[in-house]
């Protein structure tokens, strides 16, 4: 019934209707002796595992997590300390060891080493892992993301996980949260304000998430003072993971989250256009399927 059906989805008169920004021919299943030439990923499913509704979360390995947190800023950059990042950080790596990943957590580090970090762990042999996560916590905007020292391009970040790039990650899921801040544009009272993404362009191929602080064309909000009150959206994030990780599916989770900080979150500011506005994150889905931290 199966291959009746993927057969009717291909005909030899499928034309493309625009052309693709890249070639990505990664495919779980054996290549053909006319695709011979073509790569494809390294870790094979069965059919009815392929054509499920959840991803295949019973590997030996949940998976690799880096987290990025830069706090501190060259100089040069005129950028602020990122005061109460820490705690941001350490509890993202508390929930997901706990959601048994093998987690990094770095602190300041320049473009160029958050760009070889990530280029490095794209490397690494996924075979036994269910998929990647990757946390960045720094000031950004615009579709940028802030080393220590200088932007650097998101995407540039996404480039190397790519289904044709990283075969042992084709078909699973490849996570990537953003929390990012300007501090040169505090208002007061222990409040920062975050500039959005208003281009932030996501990969073409499937299976990424990718979830901002905010969505384009509003400010993102921090309060330092009352976090209980205010969570932002790594606090709201670690949360939810902590309290519903193995038991609702990713995308679910990401609805709590927005709940969170787009309810309970209300700045208290002195500043008359910022006081008592709101925010809700920014989630985009490439997924394909259900994800589900399925317990190990």
């Amino acid at each position: 019934m199966e291959e009746a059906m993927n057969q009717e989805c291909v005909s030899n008169t499928d034309v493309p209707e625009a052309k693709p920004v890249s070639g990505t021919y990664a495919s779980q299943f054996e290549k053909s002796k006319a695709q011979s030439d073509i790569p494809v990923a390294t870790s094979k499913q069965t059919s009815t595992e392929f054509f499920s509704h959840k991803y295949k979360m019973d590997y030996p390995n949940r998976g690799k997590a880096i987290i990025i947190n830069n706090k501190t800023f060259n100089a040069g950059t005129g950028l602020n300390v990122r005061e109460g990042m820490d705690q941001d950080a350490s509890a993202l790596y508390n929930c997901l060891s706990k959601l048994k990943f093998d987690v990094d957590l770095k602190h300041n580090r320049t473009a160029d080493e958050i760009k070889a970090t990530l280029q490095k762990a794209a490397k690494l042999d996924h075979r036994d892992n269910d998929c990647f996560i990757c946390a960045i916590l720094s000031h950004g905007g615009d579709g940028y993301i802030w080393g220590t020292d200088r932007m650097i391009p998101i995407n540039d970040l996404i480039e190397p996980f790519k289904g044709n790039e990283c075969l042992s990650l084709a078909g699973k899921p490849k996570i990537f949260f953003i929390q990012a801040c300007h501090d040169d544009m505090n208002v007061g009272d222990g409040k920062e304000v975050e500039p959005q993404f208003s281009r932030l362009k996501i990969p073409s191929e499937a299976d990424f998430l990718i979830a901002c602080s905010v969505v384009p064309g509003y400010y993102s909000w921090r309060n330092e003072r009352n976090k209980a009150k205010c969570p932002s959206f790594v606090q709201a994030l670690s949360d939810v993971l902590e309290k519903h990780g193995q038991k609702m599916d990713l995308l679910t989770m990401m609805t709590h989250v927005n709940q969170i900080v787009g309810k309970k979150f209300q700045p208290d500011t002195s500043h008359p256009d910022m006081n008592e506005k709101k925010q809700i994150p920014l989630v985009t889905s490439m997924l394909t399927k259900e994800v589900y931290f399925t317990i190990k």
